[in-house]
């Protein structure tokens, strides 16, 4: 199978020695997204922010966000989930791929509240 390499813009990509997304074959594997741009935003900005960017990244190996069938989110406040919830329903409400939802003690930059991990197929 021919992988392919998928960058973003994070500037920390060649230091720590990651892609934004990862193709092999007819399967995207997209990082650890956080809301780049949207650092200060509250939750649901963040969200949003941090979807945006793997829907981009998506589109950028040849698939989209609905074709993603896995999601694994990683949350730094605990009561943050239903806000979560509901911006990740607004994006995934047709197509209910699996999730994750997890809270952590932190994240790489101390104003993330949330960090998002996505899976897609694209269609043949």
């Amino acid at each position: 199978m021919i992988r392919t390499n998928i960058p973003g813009t994070s500037p920390y990509e060649p230091i720590i020695g990651f892609s934004r997304a990862v193709r092999i074959g007819n399967h995207v594997h997209v990082s650890g997204t956080g809301p780049v741009g949207a650092d200060d935003g509250d939750i649901n900005q963040q969200t949003e922010q941090a979807l945006s960017i793997i829907a981009t990244a998506l589109k950028n190996a040849g698939s989209a966000i609905e074709h993603v069938y896995r999601t694994r989110i990683y949350l730094t406040h605990t009561h943050d989930w239903e806000s979560v919830g509901r911006v990740h329903g607004k994006f995934f409400c047709a197509i209910r791929p699996a999730a994750t939802m997890v809270v952590v003690k932190e994240l790489l930059n101390p104003n993330w509240r949330i960090e998002i991990e996505a899976d897609a197929y694209i269609p043949d």
